[in-house]
């Protein structure tokens, strides 16, 4: 009777829910929907529309005018992308990230008193992908010039009132922006002054940015004079940026200020095009990208929770909390030790972990009563009929412990390489410089909930760390879910090119201990946080949704996903729904020593408004509780609503996030 009596409370918790009102509205449109992470890129979007662009020359348009914005990613950043394309019915992947540089090495880096790459400079840089990515984009699947959907980003180059947002993370970062001559050049518009960034509302130009993309279309329009295709013109844009004029400036002013790429890593480097992954959930098909991102841990999650009648529980009650945390301690334990860069990896286990078996093992290893500290990965390779080739490491990680002093909750450092915690040699300048940028970058990040509410600011800031997402589709069936990110405040400018570089390059790691799978050598992408999703239903577009957020992304677009599948709730309720967040995982960002990046375990984010009675038994099952007003994460998502012909679009409240539809 007592179960009765609770279960009827939380649903009835939960159906007040449903009919609560929305802080923003939800978007309705008939034609076409574009959402993503600024307003004036929202309006870029919606201009190519206008202009009877598809939704992939939209996304394009709104990717350009985002990197063009700056604060959560730059031009030399990285594009990971999902589109539906409606003429063949499929679902396809663009990666378009970077790889890591001539001479990037494990004993470069470790020589250099690093335990991870580090998180701001040219060392810091892949190759930039977002360029290419967009040219590759726009030539297959696309409609229009570049010419075309990079006008506004073109425009907006030229001088464009700066927000607020942006003006005040240059201003927090300026002592480290004046470490790179051709950053401080184009940020600091008042040299000398009290505040030397822009004010909000200030035009800011950017005379070298947009010198760049008039030269990639010059290219483009050079090549339609001699009569070439769309495609091929596009393409020789393309090529300018990675092999002409424009690369050789980058590389010199990469270079020049100390960082490894060079005019051979830009012309090996290609975007690629590839088989998306993707499970089934009670009958929804959903996508995510390969295992160079943490996609796949939400695809593990959903075969996990499966296995479960989350209904019954109710939205966000203990056992429902209990139950998504132990998932994702078990999901991320399997993300930090087995994903990586495929192409470099000749015993893929991804197979096994989105085994619908390998879920139903790991489902009987939950705790339904206490948090499992010790949640490690698991063995997939039985379920692909194989014998696990790493399990000597797995061993090892089993040993590992924490030797940090009693710092509560506790983490885990390789035994075996504890010599790696302390820098080394001139190291320490650089290790206490980066120290510095970790903290400023917790101001800078001003989206970020924790920043204000934990002792630990800077931790927590790598946990969320920013970017962006940009949804779009169209009537005709186009849908686009694109997470870009890279060359965030405070960037490096490569050269005269007006190109922040990105710091994607802080994602490796220099130890096989902690991911055999992801080892830094040059050649190789990242394992990144960036993870753009996408669900059909009987066979056609459900959902496109994406959210920036470092390693809180899957965690909030899994819960987004149930929101909407397992609780009924709009795109618009869903996106601003309070989620729960672990810190039991390895960060992706962020620091230089194993201790700044370890797990914390039963370390959790909840939402203020967590009852009490919640409060106190999660209390009891191991956890340590922190809080915050808005624990969704910048959502922004898409619903393809086939029984009115029409799309709905959800943005977050949490930040600048914004839509239109029409």
């Amino acid at each position: 009777m007592k179960r009765f009596l609770l279960l009827s409370f939380v649903l009835g918790c939960y159906t007040g829910m449903q009919a609560q009102q929305t802080q923003k509205p939800p978007l309705h449109g008939k034609n076409w929907m574009a959402v993503t992470g600024k307003p004036l890129a929202a309006t870029a979007g919606a201009m190519i529309f206008q202009q009877h662009g598809n939704a992939v020359d939209a996304a394009c348009a709104m990717l350009a005018a985002t990197c063009t914005m700056w604060d959560v990613l730059s031009w030399g950043g990285e594009t990971q992308a999902l589109i539906y394309n409606p003429k063949t019915g499929k679902v396809i992947a663009i990666n378009a990230l970077g790889v890591a540089p001539t001479g990037a090495t494990p004993a470069f880096y470790k020589g250099k008193g690093y335990d991870f790459p580090p998180e701001y400079g040219p060392l810091a840089a892949v190759t930039p992908g977002t360029a290419g990515g967009l040219c590759y984009m726009l030539a297959e699947y696309g409609t229009m010039s570049l010419k075309q959907v990079l006008a506004p980003a073109m425009e907006m180059a030229a001088g464009y009132p700066i927000e607020a947002q942006t003006a005040n993370s240059i201003e927090r970062g300026k002592k480290y922006i004046n470490q790179w001559p051709y950053s401080k050049a184009v940020f600091l518009t008042h040299p000398g002054e009290k505040r030397e960034a822009p004010e909000a509302g200030e035009i800011f130009v950017q005379k070298d940015l947009l010198a760049t993309l008039t030269k990639m279309v010059e290219a483009e329009q050079e090549a339609l004079r001699k009569h070439k295709s769309r495609k091929e013109a596009i393409m020789a844009a393309y090529d300018r940026f990675y092999k002409g004029d424009i690369a050789k400036e980058f590389v010199r002013g990469c270079q020049e200020q100390g960082g490894l790429i060079t005019m051979e890593d830009l012309a090996r480097w290609k975007p690629v095009e590839e088989e998306p992954l993707h499970i089934n959930y009670k009958g929804i098909e959903v996508y995510k990208l390969q295992e160079w991102t943490q996609g796949p841990m939400l695809l593990q999650s959903l075969n996990i929770l499966e296995n479960f009648n989350l209904k019954s529980m109710g939205y966000n009650s203990t056992e429902y909390i209990h139950t998504l945390y132990q998932t994702m301690n078990l999901t991320f334990a399997d993300r930090d030790f087995y994903y990586g860069d495929p192409a470099f990896n000749t015993n893929p286990a991804i197979k096994g972990l989105l085994s619908k078996e390998y879920a139903k093992a790991r489902a009987k290893q939950i705790n339904l009563t206490q948090n499992d500290a010790a949640a490690g990965p698991g063995d997939p390779y039985p379920f692909m009929g194989k014998t696990n080739p790493y399990l000597h490491l797995l061993q090892e990680r089993k040993l590992l412990q924490d030797t940090s002093s009693g710092r509560k909750p506790g983490g885990f450092v390789p035994k075996h390489d504890a010599t790696m915690l302390m820098p080394q040699g001139d190291a320490n300048q650089a290790y206490a410089t980066n120290k510095m940028l970790s903290n400023t970058a917790n101001a800078i990040q001003s989206d970020n909930p924790y920043a204000a509410n934990t002792p630990d600011s800077a931790y927590m800031d790598r946990l969320w760390r920013g970017t962006t997402s940009v949804e779009a589709a169209d009537k005709d069936g186009w849908v686009v879910s694109v997470t870009p990110s890279g060359g965030w405040l405070p960037a490096c400018i490569a050269g005269k090119t007006g190109i922040g570089m990105s710091q994607r390059a802080q994602s490796f790691v220099l130890d096989s201990a902690v991911c055999p799978f992801n080892v830094i050598a040059p050649g190789k992408r990242p394992r990144v946080t960036l993870t753009p999703s996408m669900a059909l239903k009987d066979g056609k577009p459900f959902l496109a949704f994406g959210v920036q957020g470092g390693d809180t992304q899957d965690q909030n677009l899994l819960q987004f996903f149930l929101n909407v599948v397992e609780f009924g709730m709009t795109v618009q309720q869903a996106s601003e729904a309070a989620n729960i967040n672990t810190n039991q995982l390895w960060l992706s960002l962020g620091g230089t020593t194993i201790q700044d990046r370890e797990p914390r375990p039963g370390s959790i984010l909840l939402n203020n408004n967590t009852s009490e009675q919640t409060r106190k038994a999660l209390e009891q099952m191991g956890y340590h509780l922190t809080f915050g007003e808005r624990t969704s994460g910048p959502i922004n998502a898409i619903y393809i609503d086939r029984a009115h012909g029409s799309l709905w679009g959800g943005s977050s409240n949490h930040g600048e996030d914004y839509g239109i539809g029409w």
